[in-house]
């Protein structure tokens, strides 16, 4: 998407990045969203991931709770977007996929 990048919203992004826990993040994104806004991220997250394993637009309108609308504009974004929702959606697969670290204090 050509036209919304500025200084102001790099600065965003790099404030994100600097953030290490998930609580961290959950209160970040508490002060800058509302509960709505998260639901409607996280809701998009969970479609693509559906998309990608070949579930239709009703079943996941179902199962997510978001409108076919908002399906298709998530599909549209998997097919000809920036690859954003590719790219963590498959980080997300090699972290759920990765062994957990063990501990060893002998």
């Amino acid at each position: 998407m050509q036209g919304y990048h500025s200084d102001a919203l790099d600065r965003f992004f790099d404030g994100i990045l600097l953030l290490r826990t998930r609580e961290e993040c959950r209160a970040f994104f508490e002060d800058v969203c509302t509960i709505q806004e998260m639901r409607n991220l996280s809701q998009r997250l969970e479609a693509a991931s559906l998309l990608e394993q070949g579930v239709h637009y009703q079943e996941i309108a179902g199962a997510v709770g978001t409108s076919t609308a908002t399906i298709s504009r998530v599909s549209r974004c998997l097919q000809y977007g920036s690859g954003g929702y590719r790219t963590v959606l498959e980080r997300l697969r090699e972290q759920e996929e990765a062994p957990c670290a063990e501990t060893s204090e002998s």
